[in-house]
């Protein structure tokens, strides 16, 4: 049950226009699916985003700040929580020299456009990478021998004491989808990122290169949240799937995509219960065929028991 002073409380920072009630998740996921999320907010600027996340903590509400929704799956019975969508209206992006200056909401798809425009390399791998640049500076992220890593200078965050702190690169601790932002549950707000100059045509040859190749090796005619498990050491996850014998396989609306193994598909009105028992059965089989653990890539946000 909605609490009206705590919605009246969320309009005088956002403004009414930003905030949602009972908003379904599933419009917000690259999964398209999930229930709907009790408060929903789209602050403008890192003030409000610093006011939101102080008056969850004062409330005692849980809160998750979400970008596109690209590597999320949501439970069906959504989240009896706030969500902060820092995206389209933090999605400023300003070319200074080879470097850009980024907001946290950007999707890296438009970066790596932007960066085409001024002639600038470097990028071009993430340039197929669904998410924003908040949530892959997170995650490390990461396509095709690049990643975010080998291109960051420093990273704008809110703390969880609401103090806002500039982070230089060596400081982030960055690794295999993990960065000192997670482990210390920072919040991006933006990032610099430094490239190279480059020949426009190139640039535009090798993302165009890059397109191709995920499209062809990649299900992205179906919702999905791109790779669903982690990549064990010394092995790829989609390879050990294909070879425990599970292309194709399904559980309700939810498959193991024939294209490519490594991604769980929405292939039918998928529920996110029909995406959490196949998940579950593919990595007991894999665990049972070869001894090697499969970890989730993909967070979940919500009640899955």
């Amino acid at each position: 049950m909605l609490n009206i002073e705590i919605y009246d409380q969320f309009c005088e920072i956002t403004g009414k226009q930003q905030v949602f009630c009972e908003e379904p998740m599933s419009k917000h996921t690259t999964f398209r699916i999930g229930g709907p999320a009790k408060y929903f907010l789209c602050p403008h600027c890192v003030e409000e985003v610093r006011k939101i996340v102080e008056f969850c903590r004062e409330q005692n509400l849980e809160y998750f700040i979400l970008g596109n929704g690209s590597n999320l799956l949501v439970s069906d019975r959504g989240y009896d929580g706030v969500v902060i969508q820092l995206y389209k209206n933090f999605s400023r992006i300003d070319v200074e020299g080879t470097r850009m200056r980024i907001q946290a909401g950007a999707l890296l798809s438009s970066v790596a456009r932007k960066a085409l425009e001024a002639g600038l390399t470097g990028f071009e791998f993430a340039g197929g990478i669904p998410g924003t640049l908040g949530g892959g500076a997170v995650m490390n992220a990461g396509a095709y021998g690049g990643e975010l890593k080998d291109v960051l200078v420093e990273v704008t965050v809110l703390t969880k004491d609401g103090e806002v702190l500039t982070l230089q690169a060596d400081e982030l601790q960055m690794g295999y989808r993990t960065s000192i932002i997670k482990t210390a549950g920072y919040i991006v707000l933006e990032a610099v990122i430094a490239l190279c100059e480059g020949d426009r045509e190139t640039i535009r040859g090798r993302m165009r290169e890059l397109t191709e190749l995920r499209t062809s090796k990649q299900p992205l005619e179906y919702p999905s949240a791109g790779s669903t498990f982690k990549r064990p050491e010394g092995y790829f996850a989609g390879k050990l799937i294909m070879d425990a014998g599970l292309r194709g396989y399904q559980v309700g609306g939810a498959q193991v995509a024939e294209k490519h193994c490594g991604f769980v598909i929405n292939k039918d009105n998928a529920t996110a219960a029909d995406v959490v028992q196949l998940m579950a059965d593919v990595a007991q089989k894999v665990q049972k065929e070869f001894g090697v653990t499969l970890e989730p890539e993909v967070k979940f946000l919500g009640d899955f028991k």
